[in-house]
């Protein structure tokens, strides 16, 4: 048979139980000073490892569209060489976009149509890009409305630099090969000395 306990020993779990709430009621609410600090020193450092480098995001971005243009360029190069075709790549300005035409050669009065194969279809530069002028040899500087540099099919295409800048002011230079259709990408606002603005 169990005994009962007796008051004082009821008392004294009373009282225990007492205390223990105490010092968790007291314990619980807020933080101290030193874990607010030990947060915001955190803070500061990963700012400070991490800002330098979002100037590096809009460069990455502005470089990335300068490989994918000198990309669609170099296919088109290619494209006209090897399938005997005159492409164009038509510079839109005005909504900062550029598209490939091919030329009809079996219509009644040549023209060029757009080209809507999966490797023609039109590019629109995102909103933080532009394409700032297009040069072409013999054409010159264009930087409002339609400009187009054409692929011809004996292996050559018009000497032309395009340059592209972003929200910040870097600015990317590309120079389309007139012999070998590669297409140089430079960092900066360059101008070939062959050719005039």
């Amino acid at each position: 048979m169990k005994s009962r306990p007796g008051p004082a020993s009821r008392r004294a779990r009373a009282s225990a139980r007492a205390r223990f709430g105490a010092s968790v009621k007291s314990a619980a609410p807020g933080f101290t000073l030193l874990e607010i600090a030990i947060v915001i020193f955190i803070m500061g450092l990963m700012l400070t490892l991490v800002l330098p480098y979002m100037g590096g995001f809009r460069e990455a971005a502005l470089r990335s569209q300068a490989r994918r243009l000198a990309g669609r360029a170099t296919y088109m190069f290619d494209e006209a060489t090897g399938h005997k075709l005159v492409l164009r790549l038509i510079f839109d300005l005005d909504n900062n976009r550029y598209l490939a035409a091919q030329l009809d050669p079996y219509a009644v009065k040549p023209v060029f149509a757009a080209d809507n194969s999966l490797g023609g279809r039109p590019v629109t530069m995102p909103a933080a890009i532009r394409i700032r002028d297009v040069t072409i040899e013999g054409i010159g500087t264009v930087n409002r409305g339609t400009v187009a540099t054409t692929f011809y099919p004996e292996g050559y295409v018009d000497a032309t630099v395009v340059h592209l800048d972003d929200a910040s002011g870097d600015v990317m230079t590309l120079e389309f090969s007139p012999l070998t259709g590669q297409v140089a990408i430079i960092a900066g606002d360059v101008m070939p000395s062959g050719m005039s603005r």
